[in-house]
């Protein structure tokens, strides 16, 4: 089971590799909304902000999220480590409900770029 601090790695992680994208994956990375990630299986929820190109984790929170963020990711921290690696495809994972993002509408749609 991945810990919190590798959770936060592959977090800061991922945050690197949208930084550095290019094209239509950079275009969709390029929103400014409030981010949460809740770890189920740690009870863990790291909150932030995508801005910039990149996600900034401000907070580390114990349980699920306090507040309602703009984009809303929960999975075990073992698929988050997964899908930062490569080794999870995040279309399937989402599909088939390992993986739950929650956005409006507009969000969605320009996220499914990253996918």
């Amino acid at each position: 089971m991945a810990t919190t601090e590798e959770c936060r790695a592959a977090l800061d992680e991922l945050s690197e590799n949208m930084r550095g994208a290019g094209g239509d994956v950079r275009a969709a990375t390029e929103l400014d909304r409030s981010v949460s990630c809740h770890i189920t299986d740690l009870d863990v929820t790291f909150a932030g902000r995508m801005a910039d190109g990149g996600i900034d984790v401000r907070d580390t929170l114990e349980g699920p999220p306090r507040e309602r963020a703009q984009i809303r990711l929960a999975m075990t921290g073992d698929d988050l480590v997964a899908l930062v690696a490569g080794e999870l495809d995040f279309a399937r994972a989402w599909g088939s409900g390992r993986v739950r993002l929650e956005a409006g509408l507009r969000d969605l749609f320009r996220l499914r770029k990253l996918l």
